[in-house]
Parts: C-alpha cells; sequence; structure tokens
C-alpha cells in the first residue's frame, strides 16, 4: 500500500471478526473540517486539532506548546526503539478514551493522575449547561459510568473518524510517585473496604507469614512491602489484568498506538491543563481545578516508602513499570538500590 506523505498506517481496530485499518495522520497541515459554533448559523471554528498544528495561537500557549511538542516528539522516539510489533487493539483497550463530541476532545484518563478533576472539567464540558463548576459535581459521581461516553462506545468507522481528527491527550506522572499514591488510597484509608476485600485479603493470604485471622478477613492492614510483593508476583498478571490504580500507563492508553497530540504532565498539571483548555476554546469560561490537597505524595515520600523494600524487589518492580519512565522521560528514582 503507497502511504501518503505525512502519515503512517498503525492501529487495527478490532471488533469481533472485523478488523480496520486506521491511516493516522502525525501531523494535520491542512485540516479539512471545522467546528461549528453555536453563536452564529454557519459560523465554522477551528478545533483544537487544527488549532494546535496551525501554530498562531497566543505567545504563552507557543511557550506551553514547544514543551509539549517535546513529550510528543519523545515519545514516539522510544516508541519507535522499544516496541518492535503492532498488536491489534479491541474494544477494551478504549475504554478509557473518554470523548467529547462538542469540543473534539479525546482523553485517556489513567487513576491518581489528576482523572477525577478532568472528569469534572469533562462533564462541564459535555453537559450542555447542566453543569457549570467541576468542583460543585462530586468526586464519585465523576465516575459514575455512563456519565461520560468513552471511545468504545463507538462504531468502527465512528472510532476512527474522532481518531483522526480530533485532539487526544493524556496526563502521565513519575511512575513510583504514582504507585504509592495508589498504595496510600487503596490500602490505608478505612472507608476503602472494597478494595481491602478485593484484593487486601489475596495480598495478605500470599504474601504474609502467619498472618491473623481478623486481617485475612478484612485486608485492612497491607503494608506497601506485601503490596510490592504481590505487584511482581508473576501469578498476579497470570490471573487477571492489574487494577486500573497501578496499572501501567503504557497499557492502559497504549501511547505507542494511539498518536496523542498532548503529553501532560502531573508535575506541570496546572500550566498543561490551562494549554488544553485554551485549545479547546474555553479557557475564558472554565478553570481547571487545583488541588487543595496537603499531604501530595511526592517524591520524598515516595522514597519514604521504598526505604525498606529489599533490592531485589526494587529491580523487579522497575522492570515492571520500566516503560512508564522511558515512554514519558522520567529518570530512574535516586533511592533506588537495584544492584
Amino acid at each position: 500500500m503507497k502511504m501518503p506523505r505525512g502519515g503512517r498506517l498503525f492501529l487495527a481496530t478490532c471488533l469481533g471478526s472485523l478488523f480496520v485499518l486506521v491511516l493516522y495522520f502525525q501531523s494535520i497541515t491542512k485540516p479539512e473540517y471545522g467546528v461549528k459554533t453555536g453563536s452564529r448559523p454557519g459560523k465554522i471554528r477551528r478545533s483544537p486539532l487544527q488549532t494546535l498544528y496551525n501554530g498562531d495561537q497566543q505567545l504563552d500557549l507557543l511557550a506551553a506548546q514547544r514543551s509539549l511538542q517535546g513529550r510528543r516528539e519523545l515519545l514516539e522516539q522510544e516508541c519507535l526503539s522499544h516496541t518492535r510489533k503492532r498488536r491489534v487493539l479491541s474494544p477494551e483497550d478504549l475504554k478509557h478514551l473518554i470523548v467529547d463530541d462538542k469540543h473534539s476532545l479525546i482523553y485517556c484518563y489513567v487513576p491518581k493522575v489528576a482523572c477525577t478533576n478532568w472528569k469534572r472539567v469533562l462533564m462541564v464540558l459535555t453537559s450542555d449547561g447542566r453543569y457549570t463548576d467541576p468542583l460543585a459535581i462530586p468526586a464519585n459521581e465523576a465516575h459514575v459510568a455512563g456519565n461520560l461516553r468513552t471511545l468504545s462506545e463507538f462504531s468502527v468507522p465512528e472510532i476512527n473518524q474522532r481518531l483522526r481528527s480530533y485532539l487526544k491527550f493524556i496526563f502521565v506522572r513519575e511512575p513510583f510517585e504514582r504507585l504509592v499514591s495508589a498504595y496510600r488510597n487503596k490500602f490505608t484509608r478505612r472507608y476503602n473496604t472494597a478494595f481491602h476485600k478485593r484484593y487486601g485479603t489475596k495480598i495478605i493470604r500470599r504474601h504474609r507469614l502467619n498472618p491473623e485471622p481478623e486481617a485475612l478477613e478484612k485486608g485492612n492492614n497491607v503494608s506497601f512491602q506485601e503490596f510490592v510483593q504481590y505487584l511482581v508476583d508473576p501469578r498476579t498478571q497470570r490471573e487477571e489484568p492489574l487494577n486500573e490504580h497501578w496499572e501501567r500507563v503504557h497499557s492502559l492508553c497504549h501511547p505507542c498506538l494511539i498518536h496523542y497530540d498532548v503529553v501532560g504532565k502531573y508535575e506541570t498539571l496546572e500550566p498543561d491543563a490551562q494549554a488544553v483548555l485554551s485549545l479547546a476554546g474555553v479557557e475564558g469560561t472554565l478553570k481547571f481545578p487545583t488541588s487543595g490537597k496537603s499531604t501530595r505524595t511526592d517524591g520524598n515520600m515516595a522514597a519514604s516508602f521504598f526505604k525498606n523494600i529489599n533490592p531485589f524487589y526494587q529491580k523487579k518492580l522497575f522492570n515492571l513499570y520500566r516503560m512508564d519512565f522511558l515512554l514519558f522521560n522520567y529518570s530512574t528514582p535516586e533511592y533506588l538500590r537495584t544492584r
């Protein structure tokens, strides 16, 4: 097959026995479409994707763009270096990609990377006025299935059209800080009894010597060391996929198969989120919520959790999350003892 200039054949989408090859353009120099605005009949405004690649934004947005472009290019280079085979994506693989048809956006949500606030923002953007303030939306409501549409819900042609023409963005975080954040939230909070029962009891049964009956029943006092042992245990992934809160980003969002136009980072959340909202044309009416957490998991806190982890398990854990470190340009933590 002759490839058009600037394009590449990169994605096979499978629905049942149907395979569709998607021709995806890495850059859009001459956009073929616009988005109709509601203010004046027939008026066409630029889509976020057109705005990003035409490069005629305000200076502050252009400055942010240079950083985002560097991340995109680095991600693509790492994908070429570390992935050899293209695999087929199934609808199950697209369940983390949230679609906003009104603003031509696709967001792949990653738990423990401000995804609650991003879901709140997208509920405002897609609600037609029902929601106006992201922080007025309860956190549990933001995670209710059905409040937002995912790419997996569409037909193959609809999936392909959106992948070609919508701005696709993702937010990532230093892998071990995200992991420690997930552990703290799911295993050290009393209210997370569902996680204690579902995962804690199994972890304690497998990785604790002579556990107390109460611990086996409730699973509410899993140590970080036991959690790490569970993650690197070969049986864990043989039995079922990792829970989304500690699954690797590259397994949730498939960044080497889906070309993300914006790669935001938790470490620069505010300016990166502002850049996305500016590209969507809503920066004047919507502000990304800022975190009020006083005990946010950072590098120092992650180091304190890893301090008592055996170097053998540190190395195995790093190998498990290695691709996330490579793809998103995170350095090996200085506190790791892997030799």
